[in-house]
């Protein structure tokens, strides 16, 4: 016998890899230069030097017995340290190293703090539009997904709908800003209306309401734009981070888990933490990678070539009479489709070796996500792809 359940997450990926798989076949078939992949957050930009640098140092002058060991399964007391060093100087996060847990990348963090809170029966609630693999996280952990629409253009949380749809049930909502599809960065009143919500909806029900920011993409904010550091807000939250995106490492899967010292019973939220990744089979997260957080952070890629790519291809597509939201962070383009039928709309772009992201997986069926972390050439020599879908469209006219 196997899990029907699994199996089923095992046959049918998501929407966004089953596009990457097809545009890799493309570029086996008519050249790579000739396919305009915008359908996976894989970052194009190098890692900066100082990661090289420390790789070169740790590898030379750490010894083996140390770099490849074991560390202890929360991560290195040392490396905990330097990142709420970091936090509380950058943020006055007052982050506690005790309470702060590595994981294998973003995902680890997620699935690890959403089994650590759910209990049987629970809701989670997402705000749209949303990474589809949220819906699979909090499922695994044995809760059930409330999906609540951010209002189009700007999607910013709307106070009113998520006061709505908390329940006796709810135990948690995930905020992801810079978001990934739509690029928003949710904003400080915002993030203070929802917050009194919370704090209110908590007083009602008689019991911890958890806020998860998921903060991958926190460095890439674009014109001057601050991301709210949410512990300072709100004292129920856990904040998930990877350096996959700020470092352009998405490979090497670090990241970490921040409860805040201020979250009700935070001692033993901070043991179930550790509880859930012992139960997910996490030893530790990687002990080389572990090592090389303290000296890279604050360090990014060069963020700047993604603005310069949000820049180019927002500037260029409103022009053809597309119509889209302005990304303030993160790396993706959020477009309203031109069909009604959306999944329609993306087949059509392939015929001009567009590979874009329908967005019905993201909760927004009407939209569409270009992943623009790819090379400005690529960007360049996307444009007339982009203007012959238009004119067959015959948009702006």
């Amino acid at each position: 016998m196997i899990s029907e359940k699994m199996l089923a997450l095992g046959t049918k990926r998501s929407v966004i890899r089953e596009i990457f798989e097809y545009g890799n076949r493309r570029k086996a078939e008519i050249g790579a230069e000739n396919v305009f992949d915008f359908s996976l957050g894989n970052p194009s930009v190098p890692a900066p030097p100082i990661v090289t640098e420390t790789l070169n140092d740790l590898i030379t002058n750490t010894p083996a017995a140390k770099l490849h060991a074991y560390t202890t399964a929360a991560g290195d007391l040392g490396v905990r340290t330097a990142i709420a060093d970091y936090l509380n100087a950058t943020y006055r996060a007052d982050a506690d190293p005790q309470k702060i847990y590595l994981t294998v990348g973003a995902a680890a963090s997620l699935t690890v703090s959403l089994t650590a809170i759910i209990c049987e029966g629970d809701e989670v609630i997402v705000l749209a539009p949303f990474f589809p693999e949220y819906n699979v996280f909090i499922r695994q952990a044995g809760g059930t997904p409330v999906v609540v629409s951010c209002p189009a253009p700007d999607f910013q949380p709307d106070p009113a709908a998520v006061a709505a749809a908390i329940t006796p049930n709810t135990t948690a909502i995930i905020i992801n800003s810079p978001n990934n599809p739509s690029g928003v960065v949710v904003s400080e009143d915002s993030v203070k209306a929802l917050c009194a919500v919370l704090e209110a909806k908590q007083k009602e029900y008689g019991h911890p309401i958890y806020l998860i920011a998921d903060e991958p993409y926190r460095e890439l904010a674009y014109d001057g734009l601050d991301v709210p550091y949410l512990t300072k807000y709100y004292n129920n939250t856990l904040v998930c981070y990877s350096f996959s995106k700020s470092l352009s490492l998405p490979g090497e899967r670090i990241g970490y888990i921040l409860v805040s010292s201020k979250a009700e019973d935070a001692d033993n939220l901070y043991f179930a933490v550790c509880g859930a990744g012992r139960s997910l089979g996490f030893v530790c997260a990687p002990a080389l990678f572990q090592y090389l957080i303290p000296a890279c952070l604050g360090q990014t890629a060069d963020v700047a070539i993604y603005k310069q790519n949000r820049d180019t291809l927002y500037n260029n597509l409103t022009k053809m009479g597309y119509t889209l939201s302005k990304p303030q962070g993160a790396f993706y383009l959020f477009m309203k489709s031109p069909m009604a039928d959306t999944d329609a709309f993306c087949e059509k772009a392939k015929k001009y070796e567009l590979l874009i992201v329908p967005g019905a997986d993201f909760g927004t069926p009407d939209y569409v996500r270009i992943s623009y972390c790819v090379s400005p050439e690529m960007i360049e020599r996307s444009l007339p792809a982009f203007e012959s879908l238009a004119k067959e469209l015959n948009l702006g006219e």
